[in-house]
């Protein structure tokens, strides 16, 4: 099975550069985006042999998931189940009969940490959301969870250091994260390589310069890790300012 995870920072504007020739020549099980960007009915895409699910936020051109499924789920839902932090659109799960397929645009920190108490309201309610479904059956997370969760994962650590996204708090709540019961499917199959990024600044040639952050992921429960087979990242994928990131795993016992 192959999943695919994209943050196209504005769908509308990824689809003029490039977003259908990735999407079919990537030929996707299940199709995952972030940051859409879009209210109901502001785009119709056209993927023959896809259900289309979308989660829009309250506020116009912000936020908001998608989720594309060559079959059809058994059931989708939207949000976490708490009020507060629903009305942002960020969150899409796909019920299928041997795992949950969750699509997540975590909530930025924001310059000076500006909202990050409201960040960990956030990671701390979404880890309750998801050890609740993995008490039913396994998990596969994929999203824009806007935290570098070690030096490795960024450029200039050093630098950044207290800057959103690269936080003591948000990183020690990924650890927590993953202590809960998940897996980091790229670190799993390569925990010592560098340079591998998934976001860039549009500033100071970020990305010609390879100056980047690991700030998507796809993770698992950790009782289907032994079922990934491969983690790529996409990089030489444009059209936004992060480039897609997949999964490959072995569901078929």
């Amino acid at each position: 099975m192959r999943l695919i995870s994209w943050n196209v920072n504005g769908l509308r504007a990824c689809v003029q550069k490039g977003f259908p020739d990735f999407f079919r020549d990537v030929d996707a099980d299940c199709f995952c985006l972030q940051e859409t960007k879009l209210q109901p009915g502001q785009i119709e895409l056209e993927l023959p042999g896809y259900s289309q699910f979308w989660y829009s936020a309250e506020k116009k051109g912000y936020s908001g998931t998608a989720l594309f499924s060559k079959q059809q789920p058994i059931a989708v839902t939207n949000g976490i189940g708490v009020p507060e932090l629903d009305n942002e659109g960020r969150v899409i799960t796909a019920e299928y009969p041997g795992f949950y397929l969750v699509t997540c645009y975590t909530p930025n920190a924001q310059r000076g940490l500006a909202r990050l108490d409201h960040r960990m309201r956030w990671d701390g309610a979404f880890r309750s959301f998801l050890q609740e479904l993995d008490r039913k059956k396994p998990v596969i997370v994929c999203g824009d969870l806007n935290v570098a969760h070690k030096e490795i994962d960024l450029k200039n650590p050093a630098s950044n250091r207290g800057n959103a996204g690269f936080s003591d708090e948000e990183r020690e709540s990924f650890t927590k994260l993953l202590d809960a019961g998940f897996t980091d499917t790229f670190r799993f199959l390569h925990p010592d390589a560098v340079g591998c990024y998934t976001w860039w600044s549009y500033m100071y040639k970020a990305r010609q310069n390879n100056a980047g952050w690991r700030i998507d992921y796809f993770l698992v429960s950790d009782r289907l890790r032994d079922k990934i087979t491969a983690a790529p990242i996409y990089h030489e994928i444009f059209g936004s300012d992060h480039c897609p990131i997949g999964l490959e795993i072995d569901l078929e016992d």
